[in-house]
């Protein structure tokens, strides 16, 4: 078994109602100026909380995260210059993927002695002096435990990672009553987008029986519970399971991170500015199917996992379990083609030769995944 190294975060504290929480923690770590990052509509629910950390002699730069595509390096600039000259002590980062990704780079970059360009890649990031707190308000992207953020390089037009135990919070909040006014279309992109993580870390090349765990208990819990979430927004029950789902999905990134549905939506998000889940969701069923080949044994038993019956063969099985993901996808309204969003033909060359500059992604795919392939998994979706 090969060496694994687990870098999460120092606290996870889980639980509806745990959001509020932030202000306590910042005023017991001693922290005076905080930065809080989040947007719309998400200001309202921090108006309480806000109040008291101003009660207890904090002082606050609310910045507005008012972004409504891809997260990129002139966003981060104009952010950065907003927050330069207040000093952070403590960043609280709360919203969905991107407003947790932009909040973890703020926090990281705020010595100011590196950029963005400086530090894509792993393991540039030099150091990171303030407290970092994530709370997430989707159940998707797990950034909120992950060493990851993502954002879209304007230099070449490529959408690119940051990856350093510098970027993973001091502490994550993961309150589930955050989520319940999540739009249907949002939960259904970004739970999709979770089920992506687990499952692409769980048949990684990489894979290691210590995220296997994390993985298929993450699988599990959102094919059963998606479809409550999507359509009874207010299901606290439903929105718990995805909130964990999506926690377990993150803590699966460090260690092992994703592979070829990953790195085959960068083209689609560039080119098409599609959303980062939506992407994920619409080629998930397609690499599955490509993948599956390469261990059979593993993906029958993540049909297994979703509580489907064991069909007495393990391709039959296998084969069930993408079909189920397909019919979940369909089942929450995700679009089944490439087309219906309005992707050419004449481009899926373009989007294979954008795919494949994500090595650090196709590496760790469990079959080999050259250009040609890249685009057949386009044109059958197409």
């Amino acid at each position: 078994m090969r060496s694994i190294e687990l870098i999460q975060p120092k606290r996870i504290v889980f639980g509806a109602g745990c959001a509020q929480g932030w202000v306590d923690i910042a005023v017991a770590e001693g922290k005076q100026r905080v930065l809080l990052l989040s947007t719309d509509p998400i200001w309202a629910v921090l108006d309480r909380s806000i109040d008291v950390a101003r009660q207890k002699g904090l002082q606050l730069m609310c910045l507005d995260y008012t972004w409504r595509s891809e997260p990129d390096t002139d966003m981060f600039e104009g952010l950065y210059r907003q927050c330069e000259s207040f000093g952070p002590q403590a960043v609280v980062s709360v919203g969905g993927g991107s407003v947790l990704d932009m909040g973890k780079l703020l926090a990281a970059l705020a010595s100011g002695t590196q950029k963005p360009a400086d530090v894509f890649g792993k393991n540039l990031l030099e150091r990171r002096d303030n407290l970092l707190i994530c709370i997430p308000t989707t159940a998707g992207t797990g950034s909120e435990v992950s060493p990851n953020a993502i954002l879209f390089d304007k230099r070449d037009d490529e959408k690119k990672g940051i990856i350093s135990p510098w970027l993973v919070p001091d502490l994550a909040l993961i309150d589930p009553e955050m989520t319940c006014s999540l739009p249907p279309k949002l939960t259904a992109e970004t739970g999709m987008d979770a089920l992506c993580h687990c499952i692409e870390a769980y048949t990684n090349k990489f894979a290691h029986p210590t995220v296997d765990l994390y993985a298929l208990k993450g699988i599990e819990y959102i094919y059963k519970n998606l479809r409550t979430a999507v359509n009874e927004g207010n299901n606290i029950e439903a929105r718990s399971a995805m909130a964990l789902a999506s926690m377990y999905g993150g803590l699966c990134l460090g260690p092992v991170n994703t592979s070829a549905v990953h790195a085959l939506s960068y083209g689609l998000a560039g080119k098409y500015h599609f959303a980062h889940g939506l992407a994920n969701a619409v080629l998930l069923p397609a690499v599955m199917t490509f993948n599956m080949e390469a261990d059979l044994e593993k993906n029958a038993r993540m049909a297994l996992a979703m509580g489907l019956p064991d069909k007495g063969n393990m391709r039959a099985t296998a084969l069930s379990g993408v079909e189920a993901i397909r019919e979940l996808s369909r089942d929450c309204g995700i679009p089944q083609s490439l087309s219906s969003l309005g992707v050419k033909k004449e481009d899926l060359p373009e989007l294979a030769d954008m795919a494949m500059k994500v090595k650090r992604l196709l590496n760790n795919n469990p079959r080999e995944l050259e250009w040609k392939e890249a685009v057949e998994i386009y044109q059958s979706i197409l």
